[in-house]
């Protein structure tokens, strides 16, 4: 070649590509992060298949059991009565006798008494319940009346029924039915009254 700048030697120069090392570089990246993705995936379904999960809400629920029971005292709190009921005494009971039985309503009464109930009329049933009770007894009351009150004076009576009428006092009818056998025992009735006025909390959650 003529002029000023000549190539000299046995090499000449190359023009290069443009260099794909940043392409490179992003592709390894995703793949990378690709597998690690993938491997993340694989290990939550062997989890699901092996029932680890379960195993996992298993240990949670033991721990939640775990917790450390109320100290005595609280427990002796929680026993305090919750439920204000009116004496027996505060109760006026009127015993009617509906069945051809001679002499029931006055013994019922006189047990009654014993038990700490004011006892009020003692006689026949009146003709809308003679003969026509085929239960144990009939309580009877103003709808006034203290449902507490039926309930302390039931205890003494199991499976007698409620009813009101248009009385405005506070004393309850006890109507003696055909089923009546005898007053619930009065160990037992002591029982359900106190049951009555402390009612039991829920039972704790089994583990």
């Amino acid at each position: 070649m003529g002029g000023k700048y000549r190539v000299t030697g046995a090499a000449y120069p190359r023009m290069s590509r443009p260099r794909r090392r940043r392409r490179i570089v992003l592709l390894v990246l995703g793949s990378v992060i690709g597998l690690a993705l993938i491997g993340y995936g694989a290990m939550q379904l062997i989890d699901v298949f092996r029932g680890d999960t379960g195993k996992r809400n298993a240990a949670a629920a033991a721990k939640d059991c775990a917790t450390p029971a109320p100290k005595a005292g609280a427990a002796a709190a929680s026993a305090a009565p919750q439920v204000a009921l009116p004496q027996p005494g505060q109760i006026t009971v009127n015993v009617y006798n509906a069945t051809p039985r001679a002499g029931l309503a006055k013994a019922v009464g006189d047990e009654l008494k014993k038990r700490g109930f004011a006892i009020g009329k003692v006689g026949n049933a009146p003709a809308d319940f003679d003969k026509k009770v085929p239960d144990a007894g009939i309580l009877v009351g103003s709808p006034q009346t203290d449902k507490a009150a039926f309930s302390v004076l039931g205890t003494n009576l199991a499976g007698a029924t409620h009813q009101t009428d248009t009385r405005e006092s506070a004393d309850i009818d006890l109507i003696l039915g055909d089923a009546f056998k005898d007053l619930t025992t009065k160990e037992d009735a002591d029982k359900a009254l106190a049951a009555l006025a402390n009612p039991q909390p829920a039972p704790p959650k089994k583990c």
